[in-house]
């Protein structure tokens, strides 16, 4: 009798425990399939995780936000993969490919998102402050162009052309020496790199000097061809003790007062930058230099040019005598034949 009931119990129990069991599998399988489910997004936005904040919570956040549906799954899809549940803080790129599972794969790895930065060669300092000022998600510091020179024990306060023009890559919350310090690093070793490599010929006397050089033919250069031949110019005149005379000097040393042209008053007035009126370099960096332009600056051309001028078209006529330049002066900027 008692076998016939153990039996029949163990009967009815069976199809309970298959149901349970099916009910289990399908309810695991929903799961899957929900993290796979791509966000309710059509473009990327930010998502800032905080200290603290449980997979969990994230999850009830991104619901509120209409991102995704039914986030109380989350609680047991954790339970079915327990690695779920280790994120980290940080600043990350929702995007419209994402899924939870490719989203939450990124948190746990901490792969946050990451911004560009751009300085552009040819650019000032003061050019350059403005671009950090309209990029996101960076910490500015007190005068950190200067900090960065104080940190590599320089304390002359002359930053200008000691940071290479390049594209960073950075992270929220980064500073701006962070990236600074990449780029003077950079400067430092393309320029020890160029004065090592110079010419036996070359009329400078230190890397600062070829620097300095470097940063007036960033500014000269219309063409890339002609920048050795820039530097030729610029090295011819040194040697004869001529003056430089170009003008992206003089538009420094105006600082806020050039509205885009010069004056012959510009031109005569006594400034640390004017070259037509200074002998030899004018006392630091006009611009940052690229890398092309300092090499350029290190190895000038072997020709005898000493004058150059513009032809209106980015280009420029080069010439070795002054009757030859008053020609193309004549030609090309008062248009006389």
């Amino acid at each position: 009798m008692k076998k016939t009931i153990t039996t029949r119990l163990l009967a009815s129990l069976i199809p309970l425990f298959a149901i349970f069991c099916l009910s289990g599998y399908w309810f695991a399988t929903d799961l899957i399939a929900f993290q796979k489910q791509p966000l309710l997004i059509t473009q990327s936005q930010p998502l800032k995780v905080e200290s603290g904040t449980s997979v969990i919570k994230l999850a009830q956040q991104l619901e509120q936000q209409g991102l995704i549906q039914d986030s109380w799954k989350v609680k047991y899809l954790v339970k079915l993969e327990p690695k779920l549940a280790s994120i980290k803080t940080g600043y990350y790129q929702l995007l419209p490919s994402d899924t939870l599972e490719t989203l939450f794969k990124r948190l746990r790895l901490g792969q946050e998102a990451v911004f560009t930065l751009t300085l552009i060669e040819g650019k000032s300092i003061k050019e350059w402050q403005h671009t950090f000022a309209k990029s996101e998600h960076l910490v500015f510091g007190t005068d950190d162009f200067n900090q960065v020179l104080i940190n590599n024990g320089d304390t002359s306060g002359l930053p200008e052309g000691k940071f290479y023009p390049e594209t960073f890559h950075y992270h929220a919350g980064d500073s701006v020496q962070t990236v600074l310090q990449r780029s003077f690093d950079m400067m430092q070793m393309s320029l020890k790199q160029a004065w090592e490599g110079r010419d036996a010929d070359l009329a400078l006397t230190s890397p600062y000097e070829l620097l300095i050089i470097a940063s007036i033919i960033e500014k000269e250069t219309g063409k890339p061809e002609e920048r050795d031949w820039v530097s030729a110019v610029f090295n011819n005149r040194l040697k004869k003790g001529m003056r430089l005379q170009t003008d992206p000097t003089v538009i420094y040393g105006m600082g806020d007062r050039y509205k885009g042209n010069i004056t012959r008053k510009d031109l005569r007035e006594a400034t640390a930058f004017n070259t037509y009126q200074i002998d030899g370099l004018p006392p630091t960096p006009i611009a940052a230099p690229s890398r092309a332009s300092l090499f350029a600056a290190a190895n000038p051309a072997k020709v005898d040019y000493l004058y150059f001028v513009s032809r209106n078209d980015g280009s420029h006529v080069f010439s070795a005598t002054l009757k030859a330049h008053n020609r193309a002066v004549n030609e090309f900027q008062r248009k006389k034949k």
